[in-house]
């Protein structure tokens, strides 16, 4: 199989090149750059406030699968939380790792191929329970099911063939993953060309990669080929850093916090700068002689950019 992930960098750079809304500032690239290097190395799961490694070796890479099925799409008003063992998530990433780990303790079947291919709407609705009902959950049912019952069908339930049909190589391993499960492909149509994001594949491949510490089912190589994924957190905060510039038009739509429709110039130019900014932070790194990886510097943004008080572009989406 021949990998196709360059094709992200390839097809983003397009949008940059002729973007209207979103624009690159490439001194505060240099002025970011800078001050990074205490930051290398950063991922973001290695933060959580759960004990991921009481679980099982096959337990943990179903973990990780599961959590990137359905890590999309948790903002709304009121925005989802989720309360664990006397704490409150305000964060959806942490709250959707809070359910996984309440999930089990409370018996459900999480983490089974079996369970997933069909598991109903009322089922994921009690093991997502929150303040509020998470946003898109018939979609996130859709494709649960969709993950299980592939897995089941055709992997004898067993993700960790598709690794090993990979060869350990990251990048065949994203492209894998595309082709098996059509709920991740990540794509748009911007000046009629294709422009590729692929978010939630290349966050699964990382995860595994990152959650066993780059050994056993970690042990892929070109990891570091990955790039930025794409999502609403970082732009957010490279926004607020002045390293994405964006036009009067579309600031005024975020800040009003109106909906851009997946697929918008407007979307597609920001996902795809957020990932140039990142690959140009990357570059002036290298330079420096300072090696880290677009998903380094990606997850390290990521963990602080849930502090950023400054309102996101809202896109309703299974992609991020």
């Amino acid at each position: 199989m021949k990998a196709k992930n360059n094709q992200i960098l390839e097809s983003t750079w397009h949008v940059v090149q002729n973007a209207n809304f979103v624009k690159i500032n490439h001194t505060k690239i240099t002025e970011f750059s800078g001050g990074f290097e205490k930051h290398a190395n950063h991922y973001w799961l290695r933060d959580s406030p759960f004990d991921i490694e009481q679980l099982s070796t096959n337990q943990k890479l179903m973990f990780i699968v599961v959590f990137n099925v359905i890590s999309f799409s948790y903002w709304g008003n009121p925005y989802w939380n989720v309360e664990y063992k006397g704490k409150l998530y305000t964060r959806g990433s942490w709250s959707l790792v809070a359910s996984i780990f309440r999930a089990i303790e409370e018996g459900a079947d999480i983490l089974n191929p079996v369970f997933l291919a069909t598991v109903s709407k009322e089922e994921l609705s009690k093991i997502l329970r929150g303040n509020v009902e998470i946003p898109l959950l018939e979609e996130r049912v859709k494709i649960l099911n969709e993950v299980g019952t592939i897995l089941v069908q055709k992997f004898d339930g067993q993700f960790s063939s598709l690794i090993r049909e990979s060869k350990n190589d990251a990048i065949v391993l994203v492209d894998l993953i595309l082709e098996t499960f059509p709920s991740f492909q990540d794509f748009a149509l911007y000046k009629s060309e294709k422009v590729f994001f692929q978010k939630r594949a290349q966050a699964l491949v990382e995860g595994i990669y990152s959650i066993f510490q780059g050994k056993g089912y970690g042990e892929l190589k070109n990891i570091g080929a990955l790039t930025a994924l794409a999502d609403y957190i970082i732009p957010n905060l490279l926004r607020k850093l002045g390293v994405l510039e964006y036009s009067a038009e579309l600031s005024k739509k975020i800040d009003n916090e109106e909906l851009l429709p997946k697929g918008s110039p407007e979307e597609v130019e920001i996902r795809s700068c957020t990932i140039w900014a990142i690959e140009l932070i990357r570059k002036t790194l290298e330079v420096q002689n300072i090696e880290v990886s677009a998903l380094n510097i990606n997850d390290y943004l990521w963990s602080v950019g849930g502090n950023a008080d400054t309102p996101f572009h809202r896109t309703r989406t299974t992609a991020y």
